[in-house]
């Protein structure tokens, strides 16, 4: 058994004793603070793929020295002792050091340090493929195809998200298959929705996200997305192949108000308000998945004998971790 703790492992030690422990994890994320006192620091959220916490490095510490030039995204070996603070897992760091990639026991951890779906990333595309098979109106189908001959490879990788929703690696790939699952099923009922429509919008919704996030063991805004968003990006993808594939002016018109209208509502990004069927159905969808997606991590992630999640941001509460008594 490896002396490195997962952080679930972390967290399902008894939280009233402070216990010493060493770690490889992923950095996520890395801010500079100033305390009251004026002095600055670090507030870090280290992950695997089993889950993340939140640790502050003040400014005359080894670990600030440590980390303060260290890249998101990096590997990093940790040491410490478990402490929570207002009953979130914070743990006292002691020291640290950024692992290189080819480091021998960074590897053998490779695979509970980077998060991916429960399903396996050839199922999920074979699923993505027979969707953009099965859209009937010749043009509408060599849109989308023409999107995914070009950027396919990325789309798989991608995450979904930095921290909300489907926020690992192929995080979007299983977003956008669940969401065209959820519309199969749904679609019957709104027969009001074109459903070539409606497949091709939600195929690519998101397409802007593979520039607008890079890195390859934890996403960060990359310049163009910090300047244009997922939402114009996608706009100008789905805009290029239509025009190449010859799509009518209406439907590219469509297809283009479901990317910029699928977040919803303005204040979440949302360029527009959605105004037609296959648009409101999208963002509805959209909605949903994201929503559950939150749900079906934190629920595959939770520790052991716990009975709520830690807030979820996405969610605007915790959520309760144990099933329906049905006895």
């Amino acid at each position: 058994m490896s002396e490195f703790k997962t952080v679930q492992e972390l967290k399902q030690l008894d939280p009233a004793i402070a216990v010493p422990f060493r770690s490889i994890f992923i950095l996520r994320r890395k801010t500079v603070k100033t305390a009251k006192n004026g002095n600055p620091f670090l507030s870090i959220e280290l992950g695997d793929a089993g889950g993340s916490f939140t640790a502050n490095a003040f400014g005359d510490s080894a670990v600030f020295a440590a980390l303060e030039n260290v890249a998101e995204g990096a590997m990093v070996r940790i040491s410490g002792k478990t402490e929570y603070y207002q009953e979130r897992f914070s743990p006292r760091l002691q020291a640290a050091e950024e692992v290189a990639p080819s480091d021998e026991e960074a590897q053998s951890m490779l695979s509970q340090l980077v998060e991916v779906p429960p399903e396996s990333e050839d199922d999920l595309w074979a699923h993505i493929k027979e969707a953009i098979a099965a859209i009937q109106h010749p043009q509408l189908h060599d849109t989308v195809q023409r999107v995914m001959d070009e950027v396919g490879d990325q789309f798989r990788t991608s995450t979904a998200a930095i921290s909300m929703h489907h926020a690992y690696r192929h995080g979007l790939l299983e977003h956008t298959t669940h969401m065209v699952r959820a519309a199969r099923a749904l679609l019957p009922l709104y027969p009001q929705v074109d459903a070539d429509l409606a497949i091709a919008g939600i195929i690519l919704h998101d397409i802007g996200k593979i520039e607008e996030y890079e890195g390859d063991y934890a996403a960060k805004i990359s310049r163009i997305g910090t300047l244009q968003g997922h939402v114009v990006l996608g706009f100008r993808t789905a805009r290029k192949a239509a025009i190449q594939s010859k799509l009518n002016p209406d439907l590219t018109e469509r297809l283009e108000h479901i990317i910029l209208s699928h977040q919803g509502e303005k204040e979440w990004g949302a360029a527009a308000m959605a105004a037609t069927p296959e648009a409101v159905f999208v963002s509805m969808v959209d909605n949903l998945d994201a929503k559950m997606g939150m749900v079906q991590r934190v629920l595959r992630n939770a520790p052991e004998g716990e009975e709520f999640s830690e807030y979820l941001m996405g969610l605007k509460t915790r959520v309760l971790l144990t099933p329906p008594d049905k006895s």
